[in-house]
């Protein structure tokens, strides 16, 4: 099981680059992926039949009881079936369906099978929260696929649609698991929660058990598009149509339907839950069948009228797989595979009229059944099953389904029985519709014929998927005997009598009703012309104008609070943050008291503590009091330098280089920013302002110290820390604790800051790339060329757009020494090069560099790690830029940052999924001996590997952020001649506090080829 859906991700993650490769004939290929599922499914069949489960368990967050529970039943093993078989065929038809051209293929394919593989998981786990987390990835991935066309703004709606309707749904079974789950007798096991619910285990709260149960309902019936939910569905009808006949026979709705099947033996009989679970599957049920059956005979667009008639099958499927009775669940399975078979052909021969025709309006098609007579046969069949004809697969489960009613006959069976007849009444309208509307010769009034459709093109690879479906609902319906076999396991843990397909129960009152049910589904559809005009007067008012009004009402209410509390104004959104703070603390001290503790407060520990302190709460101070930007930002840099300083004299070497590393690489981005603002702060606010503002930070610094205080007095536990020099050299195999923390002990939270910093470097990137940022990195050989450039009073000729240094005139071309070692040096106006600077930058880059790997090497065992070396390497890159501008910064790293970002979380997340395979957990690390010939014997780490990636991320956000800030605001700069004003505005006197003149000052002479 867990190597299947390997397979599926493997293949999701290289799909792009096949397509991309190939071309759509790759879809061919990638049918092999959801093949190979089926092949294995049918491979384990016999096993499944003669009644064992086949379980896998991966330990994944045992705390939470999240394993990674795999089980394959019969219910499971049918669902994987259509799932991969169905999968199968709707990439092979992919293949012939989207143009040679399209765009997007790549990406298209890879969403696919994430789906595929989603769904497999979904219908294969046994853990609740596993099979949420399966559950929601389907969502997003069928939210991705309905927005395909994502240039129109129909299916940019419909995709936010499917994701807010059927994402809610999901939160909302999160909260019903976790209640079942946590309650007594409850479990996270699915399996032992049915056991546990049908054997009377569930003994906690009644009222709870409801509320999880509602819960838990709300997700299955919202994810299937049952009334009130069921608006969502049509309106994803803007996927191409491949997705839309996936999507409604195999994947993503069908997985509310399998939910309630496999909850159904355990609640729908249960004593406490079973009022609650007939009125919900049941009602809801019965009543989507009838509206979806309705709707869909008012639509024209093909799609449309399956789309509806999937709403109402879908709630016919709820209805007997919900009934709580093991003859009705037989019937249900049975047309679970019968729908499956018959949507997803009917869907595909959809793609195949409008892929010829180009329209679906079942108004301008006519005489298409002449002109594609496979296509017309081929649905002749399908609709035939859809509307419970025989000998189709579709007629047996419908006989099925009215002989154990009538069997039953209780006063609700009846009633449900008699809603039945009257949706497969509903039902053989719309399939006569669909037929009709499709194929058949239209009547343009007078007596005359509309003119035939004309068929642009065909394709046999198109037709053949729909072909195979079609055919294998006619094998199923004449010979039913094997599929009751595969189905009869599971139906037998449903009470009650077993129930039987057949193609021929015999004359009796089952006959009888689908006698009537053709007869009124016929006259239903041969009354067509009146019945437009009934419809136009008793049109329901549809959920989906509530959906939309809710929507709206929440965006007036959001802009509301929006425009009261977000006035603008940072320092207002600080006090907010901070008085909150001061408040929560000093209430909680209050109403709570002060916990009796060893409070000993040692002030330091030696002088030089003491003097560091004074000076960086002296620099703190001057801080505040500075008038000039440029003033505030070194002083802030030195309160952060004497605050690694005292890191250092407090015996932590790695936080003291991670805070020196941090400050340095702060400095630079804030002198970056300061280009584009004005050289002084604004007036000062008035006096009472300030007073406010030097209370509240009193009050914060001393809330603070109170807290610090506290917390470390209050302690009644040994903490866990103690432990962490052990277990960093005999689990993390490092004598660095402080790294394999990072690395190991505590790789979930790095994991985590990672993504945080991915986050944060795309958010700035965001601010200021008004282009798209996969364009070509800007390099040397972009500055323009000329004869010659001076350079202070020496003019050097430039070759190629490259300036030359003394040394290098008079070089042959293509000697590999006409080059200088800064090649966009020549791209700074001559006035603002520092050949110092430019010397220094080539004495200390490489050395920055080699030394950034010897701190990511040594990081394990000595101070240093990937954090550390990724800022050392950010930081010779900075250097770089500054000595050689922006174009110098191409030719540093030619790559754009998101590779090394992606490439750094990809291998982080990578290597901490790598122990699974072996029976691990997630991020474990082991150790690798192997002998090199001069090094002798080493030994490796794998948290190395995470390492590397903790190095990549790193270097990649200081790079995005160089790109931001400094290159692209270089050339926004180059394109707008911006210089920034000495003052925000006129000041009177901007020499009265700092006593100098107000000149825009650079920063070692140039930052980037702008003054700072």
């Amino acid at each position: 099981m867990l190597i299947v859906l390997a397979i599926h991700l493997v293949a999701a993650v290289a799909a792009p680059w096949i397509v991309g490769r190939v071309g759509r004939r790759a879809f061919l290929g990638l049918a092999l992926v959801p093949a190979t599922a089926l092949a294995w499914a049918a491979y384990v069949t016999p096993q499944v039949l003669a009644g064992e489960a086949l379980e896998a368990s991966v330990s994944w967050v045992p705390a939470l009881g999240m394993n990674l529970d795999f089980r394959l039943d019969a219910l499971s093993l049918v669902m994987t079936l259509l799932v991969s078989g169905v999968g199968a065929l709707v990439l092979v038809a992919c293949a012939a369906y989207f143009p040679r051209r399209a765009g997007g293929l790549g990406r298209f394919a890879g969403i696919f099978l994430i789906f595929a593989g989603a769904m497999l998981g979904l219908v294969q786990s046994d853990n609740t929260l596993v099979l949420y987390v399966f559950w929601e990835l389907t969502t997003i991935c069928s939210y991705l696929l309905v927005g395909h066309y994502h240039e129109r703004q129909t299916a940019r709606r419909a995709a936010q649609q499917s994701l807010v309707v059927t994402g809610t749904g999901g939160l909302a079974m999160l909260g019903g698991f976790i209640l079942l789950g946590e309650m007594e007798g409850g479990s996270y096991r699915l399996s032992e929660l049915v056991d546990s619910a049908a054997h009377g285990g569930l003994s906690g709260s009644t009222p709870v058990l409801l509320v999880a149960l509602a819960l838990v309902l709300a997700g299955a019936l919202s994810k299937s598009a049952l009334v009130p939910f069921h608006f969502w569905l049509p309106a994803a009808m803007a996927a191409p149509t491949p997705v839309s006949a996936y999507l409604h026979a195999a994947a993503m709705v069908k997985a509310g339907v399998y939910l309630v099947a496999r909850l159904a033996p355990g609640f729908a009989s249960e004593e406490t839950t079973a009022t609650l679970w007939k009125a919900l599957v049941l009602g809801l049920g019965l009543l989507t069948l009838l509206v979806g059956g309705y709707r869909a005979l008012r639509q024209h667009d093909l799609k449309l009228v399956l789309a509806f008639g999937t709403v109402s099958q879908l709630g016919l499927l709820v209805v007997l797989l919900g009934h709580g009775d093991r003859g009705v669940a037989l019937a249900g399975l049975t047309l679970l595979v019968a729908h499956a078979l018959f949507k997803a052909s009917l869907f595909l021969l959809v793609a195949v009229v409008d892929w010829s025709t180009g329209t679906r309006d079942l108004r301008r098609l006519s005489g298409l059944g002449r002109r594609l007579p496979v296509a017309a046969v081929t649905a002749a069949l399908a609709v035939a099953s859809m509307v419970g004809l025989p000998p189709l697969i579709g007629y047996v489960a419908k006989e099925a389904a009215l002989v154990q009613l009538l069997e039953l006959a209780t006063v609700a069976d009846l009633v449900t029985l008699v809603a039945i007849a009257v949706g497969s009444a509903l039902t053989l309208a719309y399939g006569l519709r669909v037929w009709w509307g499709a194929f058949a010769v239209k009547q343009a009034g007078g007596g005359r014929s509309l003119p035939a459709t004309v068929v642009q093109r065909r394709s046999r690879l198109l037709m053949a998927p729909p072909v195979v479906l079609a055919l294998t609902g006619l094998a199923l319906g004449t010979a039913p005997a094997p599929l009751e076999a595969l189905l009869d396991p599971y139906t037998a843990t449903y009470p009650g009598a077993p129930g039987h397909l057949s193609l021929w129960e015999g004359w009796g009152w089952p006959v009888a009703i689908t006698a009537t049910i053709v007869a009124s589904g016929a006259a239903l559809f041969a009354w067509r012309g009146r019945r437009a005009r009934l419809r136009e007067s008793v049109a329901p008012g549809g959920f989906d104008g509530a959906y939309r009004f809710s929507l709206r009402t929440l965006e007036q209410l959001a802009s509301g609070v929006t425009a009261r509390t977000q006035r603008g104004s940072l320092p207002f959104y600080l006090s907010v943050v901070l008085v909150t703070l001061v408040v929560a603390m000093v209430g909680a001290g209050v109403s709570g008291g002060f916990a009796a503790g060893d409070w000993a407060v040692r002030a330091w520990d030696s002088l030089p503590q003491a003097l560091v302190a004074v000076v960086v709460a002296g620099t703190a101070i001057l801080v505040v009091r500075a008038r000039r930007r440029l003033k505030a930002v070194l002083l802030l840099g030195v309160v952060g330098y004497g605050v690694a300083l005292i890191f250092a004299l407090h015996g932590a070497p790695d936080l003291a280089l991670t805070q020196v590393l941090v400050e340095t690489a702060t400095l630079v981005v804030f002198v970056l920013v300061l280009r584009r603002l004005p050289a002084y702060f604004s007036n000062r606010p008035l006096a009472s302002s300030r007073w406010w503002r030097a209370a509240l930070g009193v009050a914060v610094g001393l809330t603070v110290v109170v807290i610090g205080i506290l917390a470390t007095g209050a302690r009644i536990h040994e903490p866990v820390s103690v432990d962490f020099p052990d277990e960093a050299y005999y689990y993390g195999y490092g004598q660095n604790v402080v790294n394999v923390t990072l690395v190991d002990i505590r790789a979930w939270d790095t994991l985590g800051e990672l993504s945080v910093l991915l986050a944060a470097a795309t958010g700035v990137a965001s601010l200021l790339f008004l282009r798209a940022r996969v364009g070509r990195v800007d390099r040397a050989r972009d500055v323009p060329r000329s004869s010659g450039q001076a350079v202070g009073d020496v003019a050097f000729p430039i070759r190629h757009g490259l300036l030359l240094t003394a040394g290098a005139q008079g070089m042959p071309e293509g000697s590999g020494r006409d080059q200088t070692w800064l090649p966009a040096a020549g791209s700074i106006e001559p006035q603002r090069r520092s050949v110092i600077f430019e010397i220094g930058t080539r004495v200390v880059f490489h050395t920055l560099v080699v030394f950034s790997v010897f701190l990511l090497v040594s990081g394990h065992n000595a101070p240093g790690g990937g954090f550390a070396a990724g800022l050392v390497a950010g930081i010779a890159l900075i250097v770089r830029y500054l000595a050689g501008g922006r174009h110098e910064l191409g030719e540093a790293v030619p790559l754009h940052p998101g590779y090394l970002l992606g490439a750094g979380l990809f291998l982080s997340a990578g290597v901490g999924a790598v122990p699974l395979v072996f029976g691990g957990t997630v991020l474990q690390s082991a150790i690798v001996h192997f002998t090199l010939p001069v090094f002798g014997e080493v030994h490796l780490a794998t948290a190395m590997i995470f390492d590397i990636g903790v190095y990549l991320v790193v270097l990649g956000v200081i790079l995005d952020i160089l790109r931001s800030l400094g290159s692209e605001v270089d050339r926004h700069g180059e394109l707008e001649g911006y210089q920034a004003p000495d003052v925000a505005y006129d000041d009177p006197d901007p020499v009265a506090e700092d006593a100098v003149s107000a000149p825009v000052e650079s920063a070692g002479g140039a930052v980037g080829g702008e003054p700072a």
